[in-house]
């Protein structure tokens, strides 16, 4: 299969390059700059310029090819409502492009902001807004001839080479040297490793459901508290717990973030695809020195 890859040089979609060329696909990767298309061009990779502020471009190259993975998104958070509807508009450009052709489109979405304090499953739909928005819209192109998926990926998508969340903790762990939760430190994050997820959408894109929502979730939901104590623990820094008022203060935009309490399982997506975790899990990774030489890109 002849793979259109959005995203092609971000953390997600480099390795979900290398688990669809381990399979014997060919891919199209959209590249943004010089500097990104030389990288992919380096690895063999057949480059479209373009990126998401181009949906015209992205539908003229999904048009030629056999399925698309969209892994793009603009991390920006001080604008995020703004970057997610410039996604909304470029994955509207490439469903139109699809359309009635039965070919798999799998995109990106999340689980933190879903519906915090529930155990969410893959039969659980979020808002019609945001990138939960984009989802659903995704989610009904199923009756327009696209076969669709969508990837609901855990908050950390962790690995030594990290770019997200778990460095930006370790940063702010070191530079003010104590390793924070917030509160009691007993709301859960689900988290799964790059390989892992780079797995699933794979599978995704060669046999998912039409219309499917399947979950990139190993660790089904680690306290924060536990996160703190392993970075302390690595980096010999007392743990310490935060009133929500100062975690923004102090983790900057992550504060927003990492009081949320959202677990997740990922059961219909094992008995589905056949998905399961084979990588170390976030508290086994943390345990590692691998994962403190990366840094947040943040």
């Amino acid at each position: 299969m002849r793979v259109l890859v959005t995203g092609a040089t971000g953390y997600i979609g480099t390795a979900v390059i290398a688990e669809l060329v381990a399979a014997g696909h060919t891919v199209l990767g959209v590249a943004r700059s010089d500097e990104g298309a030389n990288a992919l061009a380096s690895r063999g990779i057949e480059v479209r310029r373009g990126d998401l502020t181009e949906p015209e471009a992205l539908a003229e190259a999904a048009r030629a090819c056999d399925g698309v993975v969209h892994t793009a998104f603009i991390h920006d958070f001080s604008r995020f409502a703004e970057n997610a509807q410039i996604e909304r508009v470029a994955v509207e450009a490439i469903l139109e492009a699809l359309a009635g052709s039965d070919k798999p489109l799998v995109i990106s979405s999340g689980l933190l902001m879903m519906r915090p304090g529930a155990v969410l499953t893959e039969t659980d739909v979020g808002a019609d807004f945001g990138r939960g928005g984009t989802e659903n819209l995704v989610a009904a192109a199923a009756q327009r001839g696209v076969r669709t998926a969508a990837i609901r990926l855990a908050p950390t998508v962790h690995s030594k080479d990290d770019r997200g969340f778990t460095p930006r903790l370790i940063d702010v762990a070191r530079r003010s040297g104590v390793a924070a939760y917030i509160g009691d430190g007993a709301n859960r994050w689900p988290a799964v490793h790059r390989l892992d997820a780079a797995r699933l959408y794979r599978l995704a894109l060669e046999k998912g459901s039409p219309g499917a929502r399947y979950h990139a979730v190993g660790d089904e939901g680690v306290p924060t508290r536990q996160i703190a104590e392993a970075i302390g623990r690595h980096l010999n820094l007392p743990v310490q717990s935060l009133p929500a008022e100062k975690a923004a203060e102090h983790f900057g935009f992550l504060g927003m973030f990492f009081g949320i309490d959202a677990p997740a399982t990922a059961h219909v997506t094992h008995a589905e695809l056949g998905w399961a975790p084979r990588e170390p899990g976030l508290l086994a990774g943390l345990a590692t020195d691998a994962y403190y030489q990366s840094g947040s890109k943040y």
